[in-house]
């Protein structure tokens, strides 16, 4: 038996200037969002109290992204085998539901406006939109230069993206209300950010939850990824394959695998762990490599979880190389 794994995690941007470009991005959004909320009830306009509310979750979701970063630093220990790096998807989990609810709520007062249009002061609103554009412009250039590849950092890079489509909805809103009075231009604003949030929020529960149930990393599919290490000379049956992400950017594969009787075992595993690293970037695998036996197969199968795949060129006249195991 041979059980024996290779991994190789390398970021473009190392975590110290990550943490210097979020920082920047996190003062600059503070520092307007505090100055939008006080314009926004003084101009009576609930568009720009929805923009403070969105970047509001930006600023969470950057300093929760500070937070993972500093704890994925520390190495495993006790209990936690893979230390904190899921601390990232449980934040952006956090984050994407905090946009749900606040996208329903501004939704709910958005249509009540609509009904019901209060006094906005239009020109007010117009220059905040366009200070809100600079601000966002800077903090979506800063976040752009971060590493990318976590999905916290993707995720506050796309809030902030929406942002500056929101802000330039504000501003021309404002710029509507102020030379035709038609304040109702607040609320549709409104919607439109709201809309926006809607999206984001959408995305990083699902990409987060994916993670949380271990499903496969977009892209790579576990049924063709078996037929492919069946097609391996050498190679009889894989079973008990597994393809999750650790954490965004990670992927990590697992897999029991038997070969032919008198074959090496070591020279097959690491075929496949090129396979994996060169077709499918998985280069954190764990493989237990064994000779099939009779006996032993039939053992293995009866215990595989999910899909048994055999090879081909082994599995008999009329057999199905790849069997689901209930």
């Amino acid at each position: 038996m041979t059980t024996e794994h290779g991994h190789g995690h390398g970021h473009a941007v190392g975590a110290e200037a990550d943490r210097r470009l979020l920082s920047g991005a996190l003062a600059l959004i503070v520092g307007f969002m505090a100055a939008e909320v006080v314009v926004g009830f003084a101009a009576g306009s609930l568009a720009l109290i929805t923009d403070a509310a969105h970047m509001l979750t930006d600023a969470i979701a950057i300093a929760l992204a500070l937070i993972a970063i500093r704890l994925a630093a520390r190495p495993p220990a006790g209990g936690f085998t893979y230390g904190f790096k899921r601390v990232e998807i449980l934040s952006a989990q956090a984050n994407g539901i905090t946009l749900l609810l606040l996208a329903a709520y501004f939704v709910y007062e958005a249509i009540n406006r609509m009904i019901h249009p209060p006094e906005v002061e239009g020109l007010l609103v117009f220059i905040t939109g366009l200070v809100g554009i600079v601000v966002n412009l800077l903090a979506t250039w800063l976040i752009s230069k971060a590493n990318r590849s976590s999905l916290n950092v993707e995720g506050a890079f796309q809030h902030i993206l929406n942002d500056l489509f929101a802000f330039i909805a504000t501003a021309i809103a404002g710029l509507v209300v102020f030379l035709t009075g038609f304040a109702r231009a607040d609320a549709i604003a409104a919607l439109i950010v709201a809309a926006l949030m809607l999206k984001a929020g959408i995305s990083l529960v699902r990409d987060s939850g994916r993670i949380f149930l271990e499903a496969a990393p977009v892209g790579v599919d576990p049924q063709t990824l078996g037929a492919e290490l069946c097609a391996v000379p050498g190679v009889v049956e894989v079973h008990d394959l597994h393809v999750w992400e650790i954490t965004s950017g990670e992927p990590a594969a697992s897999a029991h695998i038997l070969v032919a009787q008198g074959l090496d075992c070591h020279q097959i595993r690491s075929q496949i762990e090129a396979l994996l690293a060169d077709r499918h970037h998985l280069t954190h695998s764990t493989l237990q490599v064994d000779h099939a036996t009779g006996d032993e197969r039939d053992e293995h199968c009866s215990d595989a979880h999910g899909t048994v795949h055999r090879s081909i060129t082994t599995a008999g006249s009329g057999s199905d190389p790849a069997i689901p195991n209930h």
